[in-house]
């Protein structure tokens, strides 16, 4: 490990470079708060940008639809104006809290911070796909072997097979349908753990011959010199070989809380749990927000991890000023804030 000469100050850190997280920092600057955000993934955006990036979102407040690529844009340009440090491909493993009440984190690489209050926006946790059981995968990952898709362009005119039955699965299908030169899903039955829209989507898709759907589980890959040409596929009547140039995995993902889970937080089911009247965890100065935190009747919803940002940093101020009592402004009277704004455009 690369060791650090000097902490780094700041009033917040957010663990976490998705969308809550990069709203949280925005928050943080809007009231008055130094912020630092650190994520073990090498580009913000967390696991939208990772699982669903040009997905179709609408549940977000006065944006009728949007992708999660474009929703993360946007928030990326609403903190410009902050100038916030991102500390990108760096694991937080450890969290001390010292004699003073401020915390001492550090991450895999060496980074230290010091910080008045830990904001956790780390979705699911360190989260890792399940990956394919067949020898012939592990060579292929990264070419044409996947686990997500990045971008639909990369698939234009291939010969493509998605494997799974969730909703992942069917959303990548259908999202597939009109790219790929030929498409066929494999799922290992005829029921799908995936919304029933979808569903009727995919097979209307098959009915009108614009894909095709095939029974079964990938029993192994054509690749003799190191480029995929198809694939075994094991069903009750024996095995079918499906040529194929992409094969797209997508049978859910290993969550896991990582060194979060070492922290003496309360945790229930791999979340954290928190008060919901600043969703500060079981341990002052460190809250969660977002999919890690667990409440009664949480709704994992990216629109509910903004509001619990929102209320966690007004209480993340007192352990930064304790001695100053903070002011509420609204954005709309906010001098400082529209300055901030305007020289952020000019510089643009």
């Amino acid at each position: 490990m690369e060791a650090q000469s000097e902490a780094i100050s700041t009033d917040v850190l957010i663990i976490g470079a998705g969308p809550v997280g990069i709203f949280a920092a925005f928050e943080a600057g809007v009231i008055g708060l130094t912020c630092q955000i650190v994520d073990g993934l090498d580009r913000v955006g967390g696991q939208c940008i990772e699982l669903y990036p040009d997905k179709p979102i609408y549940d977000i407040p006065a944006i009728p639809s949007c992708t999660a690529r474009e929703l993360v844009d946007h928030l990326m340009e609403q903190i410009r104006p902050f100038d916030l440090p991102i500390h990108l491909g760096q694991r937080v493993f450890s969290v001390e809290q010292r004699d003073d009440h401020r915390w001492t984190v550090r991450t895999e690489k060496g980074t230290t911070f010091d910080c008045a209050a830990i904001l956790i926006a780390a979705g699911n946790g360190a989260f890792v796909p399940q990956r394919l059981q067949v020898p012939e995968a592990a060579a292929l990952e990264g070419r044409s072997v996947h686990y997500s898709v990045a971008r639909l362009a990369d698939f234009t005119e291939r010969e493509v097979i998605v494997a799974g039955g969730g909703d992942s699965a069917l959303d990548w299908t259908l999202a597939l349908k009109g790219v790929a030169k030929k498409l066929t899903l494999v799922h290992r039955r005829n029921g799908f753990s995936a919304a029933a829209a979808s569903v009727a989507a995919m097979k209307r898709a098959v009915n009108a011959g614009e894909m095709e759907f095939v029974v079964g589980m990938i029993d192994s890959l054509d690749a003799p010199d190191g480029v995929l040409r198809g694939v075994r596929i094991k069903h009750v009547d024996g095995t079918t070989d499906l040529a194929a140039q992409e094969l797209v995995a997508l049978y859910g993902l290993v969550a896991d809380l990582g060194p979060i889970a070492e922290w003496n937080l309360d945790v229930l089911g791999g979340r954290i749990k928190v008060d919901t009247s600043n969703y500060e965890s079981s341990r002052p100065g460190m809250f969660a927000v977002g999919d890690i935190a667990y409440y009664p009747n949480k709704q994992k919803l990216i629109l509910s991890g903004f509001h619990e940002a929102s209320l966690a940093l007004r209480k993340a101020y007192s352990y930064a000023y304790p001695d100053k009592k903070r002011v509420h402004v609204h954005s709309s009277y906010d001098a400082k804030l529209a300055e901030r704004v305007a020289h952020a455009s000019d510089v643009a």
